[in-house]
């Protein structure tokens, strides 16, 4: 029996069927009718699969199927530094009437009540950057971090190739200006006219046609372009086409937007070349300008989800100010989602750090908006019900904002035969059965009763800490509970956020065990990736089966895209288990989590390739070593790539024997002739 697409011939077969019946019901309703009952590119992507499975089966093509149609050097760790002026995010819109109700707002806050100018930009989807010369010449880069201090990564931007080590300009540029004539007294440092101070922000990014050729090993241009920068090894980043591309002029401090792009092109830095300025009048040509923007953006060599709009005029820019993150003066306009069609695999359910149950529908991988999907909230069952989403359906999918990807609707007409509706209480019981839920009066979420959010945030940040995971001296279950109920931490990334006066405050702690705490947390910033998955406190997955992990994906950002299939080629990794861990990562909760993390440089080390020298071998540790406890002993195996097992069996490779032996252990070691190893002999195998 051949396959295609994953089916034998008949299942293509009927599958062809059912596709061309509903693309041309679509194709009646939007070219006879002038109606849509779909997105053009929900639409598109059916004619792709309908394409490829043709090409699987000629012989299944037909003269009248719409595919026939004819149509017109390595760090220790980054430093941490505190910016000079806090790098912002940007509040997001997703309307004209959004446009307008934020231009009101701010009409009524500037001095005439109206905007003169405003100035738009392409908004790019990177890693935030802040670059920094000093008399011309680069010294410094720091990434955003939490707006207020990022971390140094000097040596590794500076590999970026379009980035200046010096920067030149020229005298025709800086007396072209009134403007620029008036403050050129402060931009001087030299004859040749450079600034003597120069902060530029922009984006770091990998341009379209650079990641084709990299897709299949990384999951987005985005995901890698941060990974890149947050590696240890500036040979890493060196070895990957990152692209710098200047949003901002911090410094010199010039009158307008227009003006500081200006200064940042002559300077020698690559804008997205997509910036103009419009009256304060002219929202009917902005408008229109976005429509433009949003049918030609698939064109551009990089990838945009939406635009940004500015106040042109920097000094009222500036007196707006503030309001929570996000400046008043500015928002990003985000593009309508992009939209695909895919299969649902699977619907797993997820326990958050709140304790509530999410369910997560698992897909076929597709792209929607330049960004492979496999995954999507499903939200609660009440959610679950109004789609009346089951497994095997055919579902459309788009991203919120360009970020969130959801389901929109279910592709009936393409339901497998004897697809059954989704038990949420019946999926409850078969993925937790040792865990009781509830579902609270008036909530849509079921949680797991008789535990607080509180009570499971403290559980999660004790296993984070302990010796199986990342072993943080003096965070013990006391301390934990003093740090969570005042309130000092309330999710995980908060233990990186920890100030020492704060900590010292505390009832049990003075300066000097706060100093020690704080320092010991942030010892644990750059952990192994087996560590750090077993940190993380995945359902299933304890020491040794991070291990297989870490060895498998050698880095968390191709452990966060696996799937199913790739789970299950890890031996020691059955169906339970797999599930477990789509899930966790699946859970809207725990990638912000770990996107949090990784803002904060908390981020684990990629694993090294080739083999290790214990690979394919396993010991059991009994009895007292003198030189190091048995977990220590244990972990050193497993360093070395060694399985570590609580039994002797036959797949022993041998038995490490220390004072006082287990007598069972020796007895059935002797008895299946599996070899002891004495302490100095263990000593010397590592």
């Amino acid at each position: 029996m051949t396959k295609g697409l994953g089916m034998i011939k008949s299942e293509a077969e009927a599958r062809i069927l059912k596709l061309r019946e509903l693309i041309n019901d679509y194709r009646y309703h939007y070219h006879v009718l002038d109606e849509s009952i779909m997105s053009e590119a929900a639409a598109d992507s059916l004619k792709h699969e309908l394409s490829q499975l043709e090409a699987e089966y000629p012989e299944l093509v037909t003269p009248d199927s719409p595919t026939q149609r004819v149509a017109g050097k390595p760090l220790d760790k980054f430093e941490k530094v505190a910016h000079e002026k806090r790098m912002i995010s940007l509040a997001d819109v997703f309307s004209r009437e959004e446009v307008l109700d934020w231009i009101n707002r701010n009409e009524k806050l500037v001095p005439g009540g109206k905007i003169a100018e405003f100035f738009t930009d392409i908004k790019m989807d990177g890693l935030a950057c802040s670059l920094k010369y000093r008399d011309g010449v680069f010294y410094q880069a720091v990434t955003r971090g939490d707006g207020l201090i990022g971390e140094d990564v000097t040596l590794n931007v500076k590999t970026i190739e379009n980035i200046p080590l010096k920067l030149s300009t020229s005298e025709e540029y800086l007396s072209s200006s009134d403007t620029l004539k008036a403050v050129r007294p402060s931009l001087r440092s030299s004859e040749e006219g450079i600034p003597s101070e120069v902060e530029v922000r922009g984006e770091i990014v990998i341009f379209k046609k650079d990641f084709e050729k990299l897709k299949d090993k990384f999951a987005n241009p985005r995901n890698l372009a941060a990974g890149s920068i947050r590696q240890l090894d500036p040979k890493v980043a060196a070895s990957r086409p990152l692209k710098f591309v200047a949003y901002d002029l911090v410094k010199p401090d010039l009158p307008t937007h227009k003006q500081a792009y200006e200064m940042l092109r002559d300077l020698g830095f690559q804008t997205s070349g997509e910036d103009k300025v419009w009256g304060g009048d002219d929202t009917r040509g902005l408008f229109e300008y976005i429509d433009k923007l949003d049918e030609y953006r698939k064109t551009l060599p990089f990838n945009t989800d939406g635009m940004v709009i500015k106040i042109n005029d920097r000094k009222v820019y500036d007196k707006l100010g503030i309001v929570g993150k996000t400046p008043r003066g500015a928002v990003a306009y985000k593009f309508p989602a992009e939209e695909a069609t895919t299969k649902v695999k699977d619907i797993v359910i997820s326990i958050g750090r709140t304790g509530a149950a999410t369910p997560v529908a698992l897909f076929d991988p597709v792209s929607v908006a330049g960004t492979t999907v496999r995954h999507a909230s499903l939200h609660n069952a009440d959610e679950i019900a109004r789609l009346d989403v089951r497994i095997g359906d055919t579902v459309i999918v788009y991203k919120a904002g360009d970020i969130i990807p959801q389901v929109k609707e279910v592709l009936i007409s393409l339901r497998p035969d004897g697809a059954e509706r989704f038990d949420f209480k019946e999926a409850l019981r078969r993925q937790y059965p040792e865990l009781t839920f509830v579902r609270p009066e008036g909530e849509a979420v079921y949680r797991v009763k008789g535990e607080s959010s509180d009570f499971i945030l403290k559980r999660a940040i004790e296993y984070y800490a302990s010796k199986p995971a990342l072993n943080i001296e003096g965070l013990g279950e006391k301390n934990v509970e003093a740090l969570v109920d005042t309130g000092l931490v309330k999710s995980l990334p908060d233990l990186y956020r920890l100030k020492v006066g704060e900590v010292a405050k505390l009832e049990r702690f003075g300066e000097l065990s706060a100093q020690n705490l704080v320092k010991a947390i942030a010892k644990t910033k750059t952990p192994t990736l087996a560590k750090f998955i077993t940190a993380l406190g995945i359902r299933h997955v304890g020491t040794q089966t991070a291990i297989s992990l870490a060895k498998k994906f050698k880095s968390l950002d191709n452990l966060m895209v696996a799937t199913e299939e790739d789970l299950l080629e890890i031996s020691d990794i059955g169906e339970v288990v797999a599930e477990s861990i789509l899930a966790w990562f699946s859970d809207d909760d725990n990638v912000k989590m770990l996107e949090e993390l990784r803002e904060l440089g908390v981020w684990p080390q990629d694993e090294a390739g080739g083999t290790l020298p214990l690979e394919g071998k396993s010991y059991v540790v009994t009895g007292t070593l003198a030189s190091m406890g048995r977990e220590e002993a244990e972990d050193k195996l497993r360093e070395f790539g060694a399985t570590v097992t609580s039994g002797v069996t036959k797949n022993t490779t041998a038995l490490i024997v220390g004072e006082k032996p287990g007598k069972s252990k020796t007895d059935k070691a002797d008895k299946m002739g599996i070899p002891r190893l004495s302490e100095a002999e263990f000593l010397k195998l590592i």
